[in-house]
């Protein structure tokens, strides 16, 4: 399960921050690290030496211009954020996260970016709509402001507690199977789970087909498609419901065609 976990890191400024959340990571058991558009050296000394050991995962980190470059292959993308927004995302703590992890990740080619914004201004409204869902760690309100590496430790931390309760549980006895009704979110019934790559692709043509049945301005978008952006991450498709709804708009845009 740990080998199915992403962090992702956007804009990090420090150097010592990136070394700092390696270790952090390393102590966890996780070991994949991306860095989106760094705003510093990652290989600098000071990262070397707050990675305290943990130099393989600073050394294999790989850099991305992108957020959606750096998830692409990832079936459920989580960021995390401190601030509230004006349109609301579906949040979870850090516990709930993790305890969801076991059957979230068991689908073949099932994977998770843990996602973490700048240390100055965090994640963007348009990187965090990029987001199945939001962690949000439960600090003291009157002195909330974390470290990143801090951050990257709590979450790595609860998800090994999954992973280790997780072990436990399957050394005592083997869990009986779970009926449909209780699929937990990010599990896929008969297909793998759609990856953010066929997302963004599917947002992309949904948002072209809405454009030319005039159902969508995008001079005046009103939040329509960040709105669309929840509802469809909220549901979690799988491989084959994204391809009938794909097939869906394709039937649209030929019928448009067809007329014109």
């Amino acid at each position: 399960m740990l080998d199915r976990i992403r962090i992702v890191l956007i804009g990090t400024s420090h150097p010592g921050n990136i070394g700092a959340a390696a270790r952090a990571m390393r102590n966890m058991g996780l070991e994949d690290l991306a860095l989106v558009t760094p705003r510093c050296d990652p290989w600098d000394q000071e990262a070397y030496s707050r990675a305290s050991g943990a130099n393989t995962l600073v050394d294999a980190a790989r850099q991305f211009d992108a957020l959606e470059a750096a998830v692409a292959d990832c079936t459920l993308v989580v960021g995390a954020s401190a601030r509230s927004r004006h349109l609301p995302w579906p949040m979870v703590s850090p516990r709930a996260l993790a305890e969801s992890l076991p059957q979230a990740l068991a689908p073949d080619g099932a994977r998770l970016a843990l996602v973490f914004g700048r240390e100055d201004t965090g994640l963007t409204n348009a990187e965090l709509q990029r987001c199945h869902q939001h962690v949000h760690i439960p600090t003291n309100p009157d002195f909330s402001s974390l470290n990143l590496a801090a951050a990257v430790q709590v979450l790595a931390y609860e998800c090994r507690q999954a992973y280790l309760a997780t072990e436990e549980a399957t050394e005592e006895a083997a869990a009986p199977p779970a009926s449909e009704t209780d699929q937990p979110f990010g599990v896929a019934w008969d297909n793998p789970p759609a990856t953010h790559a066929d997302l963004e692709r599917f947002f992309v043509h949904l948002e072209r087909t809405l454009t030319a049945i005039e159902f969508h301005d995008p001079d005046n978008p009103r939040q329509l498609m960040a709105r669309l952006r929840r509802l469809f991450l909220r549901a979690h498709l799988d491989s084959m419901e994204m391809n009938i709804l794909r097939g869906i708009l394709g039937s649209i845009d030929k019928r448009l065609r067809d007329r014109s």
